[in-house]
């Protein structure tokens, strides 16, 4: 009979157990839910930056910076999230004198012991704000692992191609942008470094853009190779630059006179080719 209370309370007492444990698994697993992200909002021509932000950890305060294009501090702030949100207004104040583009920095926590680190970046000439929304998060559910990725390491512009027909007077620029909120000034400069178009256009919403330069007339006299360059901010990762040939006024084809050589070559081996076939079914006596 105690064999059988004893029992009883032993498997009470497991099943209690295995409870508690459920429960704190499902805390755990909850409590690993873990994140930040911060946006960046500006309108073009504005003295206004609105940062807004979440994060899981409503208990520590969040580290603002911004730093200029040079990486000096312009200005730092502090604030508490409530229920996990925070907003931040920065104005465009006289500490604000480099044109390019300016990084916030949202820290949560302080040195090595802080929980979340991220940064955006955004764009400001003469004092006033270009048109920007970027965003940066690595909010995850289950195991954290912490973001290390800086903004600015995979930002930047390139020239994808430049298309044209041999003898054409027009060639087409394409490329591509991680920055929608900024036009992009094409500048195309002749063999002997004189400027002979300049030209604006705006990226499309996936960062893609394009532009027809047309060729002809007394600036564009001298033959030879012309540079096309693309620039959307003063920093290097917004410059892209790559060249065309020109001859007569006219689009020169790539590799031209490689290709004419290869087709006489190929002319000639077909001609050889062909007079010895001749010549080896001609019967002998």
């Amino acid at each position: 009979m105690n064999f059988k209370r004893s029992t009883t309370s032993m498997a009470i007492a497991l099943m209690a157990l295995s409870l508690v444990s459920m429960t704190s698994i499902q805390q755990d697993a909850f409590a690993q839910s873990q994140g930040m992200m911060i946006t960046a909002t500006a309108d073009k021509g504005s003295d206004t930056i609105t940062l807004t932000g979440k994060t899981v950890s409503s208990l520590t305060d969040v580290t603002l910076k911004v730093t200029s294009p040079s990486g000096k501090v312009v200005t730092v702030g502090q604030l508490t999230p409530d229920n996990g949100n925070f907003v931040k207004e920065f104005k465009v104040g006289p500490t604000w004198t480099e044109n390019g583009l300016y990084q916030i920095t949202a820290m949560q926590g302080i040195g090595n012991n802080s929980l979340y680190t991220l940064k955006v970046l955004v764009g400001v000439t003469n004092g006033l704000t270009e048109r920007t929304s970027v965003s940066e998060s690595n909010l995850e559910s289950g195991i954290f692992i912490q973001n290390t990725n800086n903004a600015a390491t995979d930002a930047g512009l390139m020239l994808d191609a430049i298309i044209a027909e041999a003898g054409s007077t027009m060639f087409e620029v394409t490329g591509k942008t991680d920055r929608v909120s900024q036009d992009i000034t094409l500048k195309v400069i002749a063999p002997n470094g004189n400027v002979v178009k300049v030209a604006q256009i705006s990226p499309m919403l996936d960062g893609e853009f394009a532009a027809n330069i047309i060729v002809g007339g007394s600036l564009w006299k001298q033959d030879g190779l012309y540079t096309v360059t693309a620039q959307q901010f003063d920093d290097p990762k917004y410059t892209a630059s790559t060249g065309i040939d020109i001859k007569d006024g006219v689009v020169v084809p790539e590799f031209g006179a490689i290709a004419a050589m290869i087709l006489a070559v190929a002319i000639i081996s077909i001609i050889a080719v062909s007079a010895k076939s001749r010549l080896s079914i001609m019967p002998r006596y």
